[in-house]
């Protein structure tokens, strides 16, 4: 099934790949980023609703027949869903505004986070009881279930940030979940799906990711971690996502306090290209550094979840 889900998911981005370019679905690129991006304009965005179509279409006719786990991974699967439609709603506003030049242009944060907000207490809910360790010992559910709704929420927006870069964010996310692929098949489907992904995504990428497709990740990769390890080395493995987010937040709070950049440009892995980088010397060292700190989680599981 680990195959199918490669394969069904590669089949699938290049049929959307396709119907993208006849159709005019393409991303813009900001003009104030890397000037090596401008020559991507129009590159079809959004690719994460193929392969998340894929990860569904495989999931659930293996859940149904007991071969996909028990109520961890449906509770995971449902999360993703509900995180990526969120995203896959900013998917669609920016392929309309672009396509007719007027319309609403993506949804805001304001709109967007109350939305995860109750998403992840959904998850929060269901998961206390589930998780794989104790998580803040003698405070009561209330405390566990606010944890739990700020992981959840927070690993979505910062591996969202990790996209932007051809390869990045797949290549991150499948190195995250390699410790739980052999007590977690939902972990072991997304890894297959994004390989069929990234063939696509690899640099020069023939498709984007779009929101859908990284606010699925991150809920799968939140979800695997709290219910399958332990929810506090999700940060670890996920040094990457957790550093493009927090350059975010410390890009915001400096410019409003200084009125100047703390870094040339965020997400981070734009502060590195913006500083002489090449895009794919970015994307293979934060993978580097994510294998290495996927490593040291290893060895604190102690070679097993």
């Amino acid at each position: 099934m680990i195959v199918l889900c490669a394969l069904l998911s590669w089949f699938l981005v290049g049929l959307f790949i396709r119907l993208s370019k006849a159709r005019g679905w393409g991303q813009p690129i900001r003009q104030e980023g890397p000037q090596t991006h401008l020559k991507k304009e129009g590159t079809p965005t959004a690719g994460g609703v193929p392969f998340v179509l894929a990860l569904a279409l495989v999931f659930f006719p293996l859940y149904f027949t007991g071969h996909a786990g028990g109520e961890r991974e449906l509770l995971i699967m449902l999360t993703a869903l509900a995180m990526g439609l969120i995203g896959g709603i900013d998917d669609l506003l920016k392929i309309r505004s672009r396509m007719r030049g007027r319309g609403k242009k993506e949804l805001l944060a304001r709109e967007k986070f109350p939305l995860q907000l109750l998403v992840g207490l959904g998850f929060a809910w269901f998961a206390a009881p589930l998780a794989s360790h104790e998580l803040l010992p003698s405070l009561g559910q209330i405390p566990d279930l606010i944890l739990l709704t700020l992981v959840m929420v927070g690993s979505v927006n910062a591996f969202n940030f990790t996209d932007g870069l051809d390869g990045l964010l797949a290549g991150v996310a499948m190195i995250v979940l390699l410790p739980l692929l052999a007590v977690s098949p939902m972990s072991a489907l997304l890894v297959a799906a994004l390989l069929g992904f990234l063939w696509f995504n690899a640099h020069p990428a023939r498709v984007f990711m779009g929101d859908m497709g990284s606010h699925a990740i991150g809920a799968i990769a939140a979800g695997a971690y709290v219910l399958y390890a332990d929810v506090w080395l999700l940060p670890l493995a996920a040094v990457i996502p957790v550093a493009a987010v927090l350059s975010v937040v410390i890009q915001v709070i400096h410019f409003r306090r200084t009125g100047k950049r703390f870094f040339k440009m965020s997400p981070i892995q734009h502060h590195f290209e913006l500083s002489g980088w090449p895009e794919t010397h970015v994307t293979t060292r934060f993978w580097v550094v994510t294998a290495v700190a996927t490593a040291a989680v290893w060895w604190i599981l102690g070679g097993r979840p």
